[in-house]
């Protein structure tokens, strides 16, 4: 592998090849998850090495609830329900878990091995490799199955590309480096088709697109459009409304945009996107969440969707002073 274009640290490839040699030597159960509320990145990098560990004929048990947009991804029957228990002498592995209680579908237990790319990560469990210089877990997830010598084909490559495309809005974010371009074109010479992919996770339920006018009648502008928000109002319900976060940070002059959405009553979960040097992550810490610089996130607990409002617009009020907006 050119370590150009496979990142810079050698210390990175050390523990990519310790987890390799790990995963090779196990004989027990693999039981593989990833966070609560999945994105592409988190069903695509879980799916990809869920796949690949079961051609070296590992017992590999994937927990996942693929959001409706993805579930194209994924055969019948080829993930399972949530487990409370991890069993005696089963591994663990956690993709793309910026915190232990992010962790969706077991509990974080016995012996577990941590891959992730958020800097926010604290490390956890017995074996973890945290790169924030990575765009997707997916790309780790893609330098891991390299290094486990497993022989690539068009099903385990698809849900990894998926994950490199979503976190890098199809390419588009500061986060396409020449290492990702590099990586996904290894992906795409395994056999798969990349503009029935990229079409393919476009479509969306017919709701989506009504709830799309109801969510717009909410956009907000604040501190002279720096901030655009919106939120999805409670009469409304529909699968997969993360992504109306990317719709109005495109707002001119938009620096940071915020999506609210009421889970349940006094439940308020935020979706953060920024650019021009204002950070989303910083955001997200300061209301109790995380995530990357760009793009991360944040639930609130115990307040009203106007509670909600008001602790978004002060935090995000304090950002813009730091970087020098207002």
């Amino acid at each position: 592998m050119d370590a150009a274009l496979n990142g810079p640290e050698p210390r990175y490839w050390e523990k990519i090849r310790t987890v390799a040699d790990t995963l090779r030597e196990l004989e027990g159960l693999i039981i593989i998850v990833s966070h609560v509320d999945p994105d592409g990145d988190a069903i695509g990098s879980s799916l990809g090495l869920a796949r690949a560990l079961k051609t070296l004929d590992k017992k590999v048990t994937w927990i996942a609830d693929p959001p409706r947009y993805l579930r194209f991804l994924v055969k019948e029957d080829e993930y399972s329900d949530p487990i409370n228990h991890v069993p005696v002498g089963a591994t663990l592995v956690v993709l793309d878990s910026a915190e232990a209680n992010r962790v969706a579908g077991a509990p974080v237990e016995g012996f577990v091995i941590n891959i992730d790319h958020h800097g926010t990560n604290p490390r956890f469990g017995y074996l973890s490799v945290v790169d924030p210089s990575k765009a997707a877990t997916a790309q780790m997830v893609k330098d891991l199955i390299d290094a486990l010598g497993v022989t690539w084909n068009t099903e385990i490559a698809t849900p990894v590309l998926t994950g490199l495309i979503t976190d890098t809005g199809n390419f588009r974010f500061a986060n396409t480096t020449p290492e990702v371009l590099h990586t996904a074109a290894e992906l795409v010479g395994h056999g798969v088709k990349l503009a029935e992919l990229t079409d393919r996770l476009q479509w969306r339920p017919t709701s989506y697109f009504k709830a799309m006018g109801a969510v717009l009648s909410t956009v907000g502008f604040h501190f002279g459009g720096l901030l655009v928000t919106a939120h999805m109002p409670s009469e409304v319900t529909v699968e997969d409304s993360d992504d109306f976060v990317g719709m109005i940070r495109y707002a001119e002059g938009c620096q940071i945009a915020v999506f609210l959405r009421e889970r349940e009553e006094g439940v308020v979960k935020l979706n953060i996107r920024s650019r021009g040097g204002v950070s989303a992550q910083a955001v997200a810490v300061k209301l109790g969440g995380g995530g990357h610089v760009p793009a991360a996130g944040a639930t609130l607990r115990g307040v009203t969707l106007e509670e909600a409002y008001q602790k978004v617009l002060s935090t995000v009020e304090e950002e813009l002073k730091r970087v020098g907006y207002i």
